[in-house]
């Protein structure tokens, strides 16, 4: 039997069923695009309170509106299971899970690890196996591939393996899981041909590279980049601070060349499941080859250290008012880590909170995005988010602008807050209330 010609039949004639393994902020929009496009979807994950709500059409990300779930469950082409056995039912398992860092900064590919071992004995010729999650190159045929062939399936002919990296910009009004071109990957020809016909029924555009290592590098060059960009203006914003002069009227400034120059914008440090994590994957697996990225590493330590200069700036703020920290009310402003989404992971905002804690302030945070705060696997507080009113407003020391939401009412806060740290230039020009950071 030719399994590659009989599954790329089945997957453009959208006859093949999708399997999703981890369905949050990458697999939810993932598995929708899929159903949207008219395939059956199988999502998998450990969180019992996840599969039940999306089996009975309730969103638990907040740019992902319950219409939209709603719709997909009622079709009957989205059911969700914590049940892998049921692995075998899906043509295309696509791992959407998280690979974080341990406590020594090093991956953790823990999540990949138990994912793969909960699916294979369940894995059966005719299948394809692409990853997702951001990981250093080299993962695909070191960590995916060798479980598969040692049940007795190879690879390239009964089964397929790619990797494919994750492009969700959550929040993101513009570029959709549709809309961003995927970056491809196969671990042989035609497992990258069998990858192809697995995405282009969803994106715009596959973006076909010569093997899962570039792929896997691709990703990595695309978030450090990133990290690089930030890394800078971060530094240039402390020179500027020193100078006197507001950074972020600078940046709008020079972003005016219309070529040549691209925007990027400080912050109290970098959060997301991408950005801050990313780089220490390129740097881990560059020492395996006698690297040492100097320039990555340096960019990692300016991001790092950014909290430091806020909580610097916090201090000295409410001194000069005659306020120490040490039992100083503040209120955090936004713990997102980006504007206008509820997404927690890696929020700069929360090392922000245990600092001024550490330092005996007396700390409560106001999140529209965030009514409770959640259980993280670094750090939890039993709070609320504040609602914002000129007498809650008036009765904190200092509100610390760490994440501009949209739905602040700015006018308001700067009418009737006492001090204001901005660090994300909410505030732009002169007032007597507000301390740029």
């Amino acid at each position: 039997m030719n399994y590659k010609t009989s599954l790329i039949a089945k997957l453009k004639e959208k006859r093949a069923r999708i399997g999703i393994l981890g369905m949050g902020y990458v697999g939810l929009p993932l598995a929708l695009a899929y159903v949207e496009e008219g395939f059956d979807v199988l999502g998998f994950d450990i969180d019992a309170k996840k599969v039940a709500a999306l089996n009975a059409g309730e969103s638990y990300i907040r740019h992902i509106g319950t219409d939209r779930v709603k719709r997909a469950a009622d079709s009957g082409r989205l059911t969700a299971t914590d049940d892998f056995s049921r692995a075998q039912e899906a043509d295309a398992l696509i791992l959407c899970v998280p690979t974080p860092l341990d406590v020594h900064r090093e991956p953790d590919l823990s999540f990949v690890t138990s994912t793969l071992e909960a699916i294979l004995p369940h894995l059966r010729p005719g299948q394809v196996v692409s990853l997702e999650s951001t990981t250093w190159p080299g993962t695909t045929e070191e960590v995916i591939r060798p479980p598969i062939e040692a049940r007795g399936l190879h690879v390239g002919e009964e089964i397929f393996v790619v990797y494919s990296p994750e492009r969700e910009d959550p929040g993101n009004p513009r570029f959709g899981t549709r809309d961003i071109p995927k970056v491809l990957g196969g671990s042989t020809p035609a497992c990258r041909d069998v990858g192809i016909a697995l995405y282009e029924q969803v994106v715009v555009e596959v973006v076909p590279v010569s093997s899962t290592q570039a792929a896997e590098m691709t990703k990595l060059l695309e978030n450090i980049h990133r990290a690089v960009n930030i890394g800078l203006v971060n530094e240039m914003k402390i020179v500027a601070d020193r100078m006197g002069l507001d950074i972020h009227e600078i940046i709008r400034a020079a972003a005016t060349k219309p070529f040549g120059f691209v925007p990027y914008w400080p912050g109290p440090g970098l959060g997301g499941h991408c950005i801050p994590i990313d780089p220490f994957y390129l740097t881990w697996k560059a020492r395996e080859y006698g690297v040492h990225t100097r320039f990555i590493e340096l960019a990692g330590e300016i991001n790092s250290s950014m909290p430091d200069f806020v909580i610097s700036k916090v201090m000295l703020a409410l001194n000069e008012r005659g306020r120490a920290v040490n039992g100083a009310r503040i209120l955090v402003l936004g713990i997102a880590y980006k504007k206008n989404v509820d997404d927690m992971r890696e929020s700069p905002s929360v090392v922000l909170m245990q600092k001024l804690m550490e330092l005996g302030a007396r700390v409560d945070y106001s999140d529209p995005h965030v009514p409770v705060f959640p259980p993280l696997r670094r750090a939890h507080f039993d709070l609320k988010s504040v609602p914002l009113t000129p007498d809650s407003v008036r009765s904190y020391d200092c509100l610390l602008l760490a994440t501009d939401h949209d739905a602040f009412d700015y006018d308001m806060i700067l009418e009737n807050a006492a001090l204001i740290v901005d660090t994300r230039g909410r505030y732009p020009g002169r007032h007597d209330n507000v301390v740029k950071a």
